[in-house]
């Protein structure tokens, strides 16, 4: 059987696809990593990586093996905190990942919440935009991802936590409610691509990918700065109903009217169908609902986010 050291270096080895970059990660020397990959590819009986392609790839039999070394060394990581936190050495570390758009309202309001309901574990917050979340989690670096759904997918678990309903900022209009025909010949202030709050807007909005952003394209997940961008130079943008910004003109937040209802976006929480730890992600999932469930308003239509 192949050892724990080999299933990391061929599991980095398969993140990075170049052994220059890989061996810098696992501290060793190009030739004592490929000669460990080797070995361990000799030991299994079949390749793993397809060294002719530049940078290298994985081989059919690579991709169905890695995911299980990947399972392996994390079960092997969850044995050792185990131990660990039974000798007392070390608090239970539990890794939550958020997307920028609700880490801005919830992190403020929960912090201290989180740790008193769990002081004997260590809670780490990671920001993260969508789709490196998820690929965070894949990779066993989070045990909790919050997020915007809708997501699913088998191997891991998925638990609606709050609707959160979807407001426009803009000087049009004298009244506190607005149509979303009224924004067509309006400009768009968007969040920079692979937020997920920008496809929801462009989705929901009809703003095609051709649409004209030359008068400025934002690279970043600021909302303040795309309040700021209405403030001085007009057009909407979207902004969740939670986060507020001192930077909001009176009357500029307006309630979004469309036929197929008020336009939302759906948090959810992701995290491993089995470990140790649900019963302590379970209570911080609950904690969440306890404080943003009883806000939810009706005839919320949620947007999808791909």
């Amino acid at each position: 059987m192949i050892s724990l050291q080999q299933m990391q270096y061929m599991v980095i080895l398969s993140e990075e696809l170049k052994f220059s970059k890989a061996s810098e990660r696992c501290f060793v020397t190009q030739p004592t990593l490929s000669m460990q990959v080797k070995k361990a590819e000799d030991l299994l009986g079949y390749p793993v990586f397809d060294r002719t392609t530049n940078p290298l790839s994985l081989t059919p039999y690579g991709k169905e093996i890695i995911p299980v070394l990947r399972e392996i060394l994390n079960e092997n990581d969850k044995l050792k905190l185990i131990n660990d936190r039974m000798a007392g050495r070390i608090k239970e570390e539990i890794r939550v990942g958020i997307i920028p758009t609700v880490s801005v309202y919830l992190l403020p309001t929960m912090f201290q919440r989180f740790s008193a309901i769990l002081p004997q574990s260590r809670l780490v917050y990671h920001e993260y935009q969508t789709e490196d979340l998820l690929s965070e989690l894949e990779r066993g670096n989070l045990d909790l991802a919050i997020l915007a759904g809708p997501y699913h997918q088998a191997k891991w678990r998925t638990i609606p936590v709050f609707k959160e309903e979807m407001h426009v900022y803009t000087p049009l209009g004298n009244n506190s409610q607005i149509s979303i025909t009224d924004l067509e010949s309006l400009h768009p202030w968007l969040l920079s691509k692979g937020n997920c709050l920008r496809t929801q807007v462009m989705n929901f909005c009809n703003i095609t990918k051709d649409s004209d952003e030359s008068s400025w394209d934002y690279f970043g997940g600021n909302l303040d700065l795309l309040v700021e961008m209405v403030n001085s130079n007009g057009g909407y943008t979207i902004l969740p109903s939670r986060y507020k910004s001192s930077k909001e003109k009176k009357g500029y937040r307006k309630q979004l009217m469309s036929p197929y209802g008020f336009p939302a976006r759906e948090i959810i929480a992701v995290y491993a169908q089995r470990s140790y730890k649900n019963i302590n992600l379970e209570r911080l999932i609950k904690e969440l609902q306890l404080e943003y469930r009883h806000q939810e308003t009706e005839q919320l239509y949620v947007l999808d986010w791909k």
